[in-house]
């Protein structure tokens, strides 16, 4: 990436553009991509890799590029161009593990680098666009970077045989050093040459049983930099003559600036200037210390005219309104009431669920630098294409005009994945009004990232459950009132049918329990509150209430929770296997150590399937969580390691939302302002987990998301078993409290 440490600048002024022009543009611009961008996102699963290049290129002294994602240094480095952001969720040691199999490359040679912002090359096949999210990195890049190792590897081969005047099929290559009889070359000696080979049509790829580090842990990419402190994020970022910005946002959602008074800010030291923006009012100063002394000094009054007043307490009296009234149908249950009403027991509960927020611990933040018509973005681009076109609607230049540099980020779980990418948009409208080509760097603190959006909606669930005289379930009647993420979005036209935003009713309208009379009903009030995915998105919330409601079913009908599960999993056998697997390593059906109870959960998600088991014990009359044995069905694991350290890290992020995370409102404001506030799991309260990856030979399915659903229904349903109570609110500690 070049640039990256030192740059040097000219300072041409540019015309400052209106702010309310810049933000209607940028709403243009960003429609027009991003409908086709999301019509993409409905094509379904690509069955096979995109084209590689037709032709290989090789660059003056430079790296040889056998296609879009290989390129082989002189001095013998194996580049892999990878086209997913890694927020630490391990798509680029993912990626090249894929490369370096094919190529039979030595692991201690491969390296990594961002791809640019090019939606022909390096579009997400499942998406369309560029784009790194819903657990998709490794599932829709499979084929595509096998075939790119093996195509280059293929060349190398044809310039080898073709030097040394021998037949392909004597030629090997162990290790990254190529071999025929007593001649050897590295593959770097090799690569000028074999990137002007001809371009096989196409070459297949190993078959299992000559995988070298498939399915196999080995060290990540990133292991070095991030244990040595090297700078790789966009915090890092320096650039000659570089300004910092941060901005005065509304205390309430919908607010606008009604006008402001900055002489104290502009008397802080450092502070170079205060703009208006349509997100604010920006600080723009020497640094992110005097940038944020001088917004404590500034004095903004806001037109709260359109901003939300309810608090938490108030909304959820709404939503339970919402929730007595008939909604809009997701799963149409048939005879659903003649069942229940002939039904011998019935069960029903309501479950509330908080506003979360993200809280990656690298907060928002984003450098951008304006040339005359040409822009330059530093960031953790997840949405790189999205970025493009939000970027040039602002300034008024062509969205290819601007160029990505993707850097790593410290965390996502769907924060930087925004559909009008708002801190980027920061970034930009910051050093559109600026008006110089001085590099901005816009910070979000941790405060305004915790106040200032985007949060995992606030949903309420209500259910109603028949059982016959066997405890056999006869009809469910499901309601859920909650925020659609899509509906607003240009992603609605492609992605919201007859009304429902699927990411609201995952995990519940399309169940793999085998419930007859499944009835699914939805409400989704707008508020100015700005939604988002949230790591697992929906399921997030619809497993919790799905496996403590089926948890309470087999309770009610005298049976075992493990057992009925799998009656009820007859049509899903990966599923009910993963639950029998965890069962079984767990000890189910064993004596559980004194004081301590069992809680059992599955779920699928992302296509990937995982059942977990939780240990839970009273201390000091709370309860803690001891030990979580996992089983998890993700196809063909490419790093076992890599997959146990997601699964790790989805227990320990989604425990910490159940037993602790909530965001709520007080007449409007977030209360919530940092991490004393919004409280996570700490380290001495993280579990002891087991993680048991089921051996398969299915194309490859998400591992960065799956892990959080289960965990949640896991500990309510052992905290059932302790106190004999149902945990219906979260997090944890309000809900026992509220029974």
């Amino acid at each position: 990436m070049t640039g990256y440490f030192k740059t040097t600048d000219i300072d041409r002024r540019r015309p400052r553009r209106n702010a309310d022009a810049d933000s209607a543009l940028h709403r243009r611009t960003f429609l027009k991509l991003s409908v086709g961008a999301g019509a993409g996102l409905v094509l379904g699963v690509a069955s096979g890799a995109s084209p590689v290049l037709s032709t290989a290129a090789v660059a003056a002294d430079g790296p040889a590029a056998f296609n879009p994602f290989v390129r082989i240094t002189p001095d013998n480095r194996v580049i892999v161009v990878v086209k997913h952001l890694d927020k630490g969720q391990g798509a680029a040691t993912g990626l090249a593990t894929l490369v370096a199999d094919e190529l039979d490359a030595a692991w201690a040679q491969v390296t990594t680098e961002f791809a640019p912002a090019d939606a022909k090359l390096y579009a997400n096949l499942f998406f369309g666009t560029m784009g790194t999210g819903g657990s998709t990195a490794m599932a829709n890049s499979w084929a595509q970077y096998r075939q790119a190792g093996a195509t280059a590897r293929a060349m190398i081969v044809a310039a080898a045989a073709e030097a040394w005047k021998v037949p392909a099929a004597e030629i090997r290559i162990e290790q990254g050093v190529v071999k025929a009889g007593q001649r050897s070359a590295t593959l770097g000696e090799l690569a000028t040459a074999a990137a002007r080979t001809a371009v096989p049509a196409s070459v297949p790829p190993k078959a299992p049983k000559d995988w070298t580090y498939i399915g196999k842990a080995f060290p990540r990419v990133d292991a070095v930099a991030k244990t040595t402190g090297r700078p790789i994020f966009t915090q890092d970022v320096r650039l000659d003559g570089m300004v910092t910005a941060v901005i005065a946002r509304p205390p309430r959602f919908g607010a606008t600036v009604k006008s402001f008074d900055d002489a104290k800010a502009r008397a802080v030291k450092g502070v170079l200037g205060v703009v208006q923006v349509p997100q604010g009012v920006a600080v723009i100063a020497s640094g992110t210390w005097p940038a944020i002394k001088g917004r404590e000094a500034l004095s903004v009054t806001w037109d709260e005219s359109k901003a939300e007043t309810r608090g938490t307490p108030e909304l959820v009296a709404e939503y339970r309104k919402l929730a007595d009234a008939p909604g809009t149908v997701a799963r149409n249950g048939g005879d659903w009431a003649d069942r229940m009403k002939a039904a011998k027991t019935v069960l029903e509960a309501e479950y509330v669920f908080p506003f979360l927020a993200h809280a990656a611990m690298e907060p928002m933040n984003a450098v951008v630098q304006v040339k005359g018509d040409r822009a330059t973005l530093w960031t953790g681009s997840q949405l790189p294409n999205v970025d493009q076109a939000v970027i040039g609607g602002i300034l008024g230049i062509k969205p290819e005009n601007v160029s990505v540099e993707t850097l790593w980020a410290g965390g996502s779980f769907g924060r930087r994945a925004v559909p009008n990418s708002d801190y980027v948009a920061d970034a930009a409208a910051v050093a559109n009004a600026w008006g110089k080509s001085d590099p901005v760097k816009l910070v979000w603190t941790r405060e305004d990232d915790t106040q200032g959006g985007y949060y995992r909606p606030l949903v309420l669930h209500k259910v109603k459950v028949g059982l016959d005289d066997a405890g056999r379930i006869v009809a469910w009647r499901h309601t859920i009132v909650g925020q659609s993420i899509l509906i607003g979005t240009p992603f609605e036209a492609v992605m919201v049918k007859d009304g429902i935003d699927p990411t609201v009713v995952e995990g519940v309208a399309d169940t793999p329990y085998a419930i007859p009379g499944l009835h699914v009903e939805l409400h989704q009030p707008k508020l100015p509150v700005p939604p988002l995915w949230w790591r697992s998105v929906g399921h997030t919330h619809t497993a919790y209430v799905m496996e403590t409601m089926i948890d309470e079913v087999a309770k009610a009908a005298g049976k075992d929770a493990l057992a009925y599960r799998l009656e009820l999993l007859s049509g899903a056998p990966r599923q009910a296997a993963v639950l029998r697997l965890a069962a079984e390593k767990a000890g189910w059906g064993t004596p559980a150590p004194a004081g301590i109870m069992r809680g059992i959960a599955v779920h699928e998600s992302f296509r990937t399937h995982v059942a977990q088991v939780a240990e839970v014990r009273f201390v000091r009359g709370k309860p803690k969580v001891e030990r979580v044995v996992c089983a998890v069905d993700c196809g063909v694991p490419i790093n076992p390691d890599n997959i146990r350290s997601q699964i790790e890290g989805g227990i320990g992020y989604g425990l910490g939302a159940v037993m602790k995370g909530k965001i709520t409102l007080k007449a409007g404001a977030v209360e919530q302002s940092n991490f004393d506030g919004y409280d996570v799991l700490r380290i001495d309260e993280m579990p002891a987990v087991e993680v048991h990856i089921v051996a398969s030979t299915a194309d490859p399915t998400g591992v960065g998301e799956p892990g959080v659903p289960p965990v949640g229904p896991a500990v309510a349903n052992a905290i059932a078993g302790l106190t004999g109570k149902r945990v219906r609110e979260l997090p944890v500690a309000d809900g026992l409290k509220s029974v």
